[in-house]
């Protein structure tokens, strides 16, 4: 948690938005895995903890625009609760904490709510992505539930974007302890990938050294021999000499921010020659597009610049016929590169995505893309400095796209299909750093994390 002055700064330009009436923010409520009291490990609603910045239950905050009053709501704990967990915080110690000073009874809220809604004044709240959030504002504003999705207050969500997105020192401090635990990890996983082990003994050593210093998993860990399967998160193959195992996996700093990493490792120790060649266009391909990022330039025309690059080398090597922005633009380049270049990251390892992945990606007159691959992209817009984002590219070898393309025909003129189909059993390659946008460039965030084929074949030689 950061300082007062902080989250108030926060509510305070989130006020200056321009929007009448009351803003509400909902935090989350545990979700049971098998009861009620057996619940998943609990984790806070992104906007919630970026505004108020309380990582516990049953909390929410108002700000009501028109009177310049924020309010916590929720309850006090009781005997009943302290039996089970110990001493808790008063309402009010908890809100003067992140620079609250009124509280009120959860109870209240609906009353607040629905005296806001009678006297004819707006009540906003963020898109849900949770049941529980759904039926919760649904009682709250006294209406049904199917009412509540697309009633939700696009103007508060274009505000709240606009802040979250640009991110400030401390935030970026959280994420770099973030991404130091999550190099170790990496490394960890580089020495345990060898051939006999089993892919849930890698995740078992990084998940050991995260919770070793008390932190989260950001999103569960993609460890695969298969790295051809894009979110492949069972972890029972056991790894074989010349084995591509790719990982990706990142972990929460104290504070809730994420991490996300991916590194892509030989079995055995070293790559092999068509791995060598494949790996060094996928590094080329995430070296060029970090390169190029700055201010103003739009993500959709770095994902293009990271498939153009492919493109490019691979049809040096026999892969693709044709020109090369011909191929990129005809969306035939996906046959080998299917997902986005990346996305925001934050407090959300897609960074505030259940606001509306186009709200938060797109705008400035940009539309997702009918094509496949490309219409995977997740942020397309131009970028502004103090952003976050990921910058994962990959080349895969899927047997099943491979085969449904070449047996429609698709892009017969621009794609060599004997040549692809002698590689299906080679798996796939990404690498993946997290970056800021600088005044006039970028910086890769965190110490260095062995990429090139050298560095991590020195690793696994350790």
């Amino acid at each position: 948690m950061f300082a007062a002055e902080i989250y108030s700064a926060r509510r305070a330009r989130l006020a200056d938005a321009g929007l009448s009436g009351l803003v509400v923010l909902l935090g989350n409520v545990d979700a049971p895995m098998n009861y009620a009291h057996n619940p998943y490990h609990f984790v806070q609603d992104g906007s919630f903890r970026y505004f108020f910045g309380l990582d516990m239950q049953g909390l929410a905050g108002v700000l009501d625009l028109d009177q310049g009053e924020v309010a916590l709501y929720g309850d006090e704990p009781e005997v009943a609760d302290i039996v089970w967990t110990g001493p808790l915080p008063a309402l009010s110690a908890r809100a003067a904490d992140v620079g609250v000073g009124l509280t009120r009874p959860y109870a209240q809220l609906a009353t607040a709510i629905q005296a806001a809604q009678a006297a004819g004044r707006p009540v906003h709240y963020l898109q849900p992505y949770r049941g529980e959030t759904v039926l919760e504002l649904a009682r709250l504003l006294n209406c049904s539930s199917d009412a509540i999705k697309p009633g939700f207050s696009v103007a508060l969500t274009h505000a709240v974007v606009a802040l979250r997105e640009i991110k400030q020192d401390v935030e970026i401090a959280e994420m770099e302890a973030a991404l130091a635990v999550t190099r170790e990890m990496h490394i960890a996983a580089m020495r345990a990938a060898r051939p006999g082990a089993f892919e849930y003994q890698a995740v078992g050593a990084m998940e050991g050294i995260m919770r070793s210093q008390d932190l989260r998993l950001a999103y569960p860990s993609i460890f695969s021999r298969r790295g051809e399967v894009l979110h492949n998160e069972h972890y029972k193959g056991q790894l074989q000499a010349g084995d591509l195992a790719l990982n990706d996996t990142g972990c929460t700093s104290a504070g809730g921010y994420a991490s996300d990493i991916t590194r892509t490792i030989p079995v055995g120790g070293r790559f092999s020659d068509s791995q060598r060649a494949i790996y060094e266009i996928v590094l080329e391909m995430q070296e060029s597009a970090i390169a190029a990022l700055r201010p103003g330039v739009r993500y959709l025309d770095m994902h293009k610049l990271a498939a153009r690059v492919m493109v490019e080398k691979m049809t040096a090597l026999g892969f693709f016929h044709g020109d090369a922005a011909e191929i990129v633009e005809s969306g035939a380049y996906a046959i080998a590169f299917p997902h986005g270049l990346g996305h925001q990251i934050g407090l959300d390892v897609h960074d505030m995505e259940a606001l509306g992945e186009d709200l938060v990606g797109y705008g400035e007159g940009l539309a997702r893309s009918p094509l496949f691959g490309l219409g995977y992209l997740r942020l397309a817009k131009s970028l502004k400095a103090g952003m976050v984002l990921t910058v994962e590219p990959g080349i895969y070898f899927i047997p099943a796209l491979i085969e449904a393309w070449q047996a429609e025909g698709r892009h017969a003129g621009l794609i060599n299909y004997a040549r692809f189909l002698e590689y299906r059993d080679f798996g796939g390659i990404r690498l993946e750093d997290n970056v800021l946008i600088t005044a006039d460039g970028s910086r890769i965030l965190g110490e260095h994390i062995p990429k090139t084929v050298a560095e991590v074949e020195a690793v696994m030689a350790a």
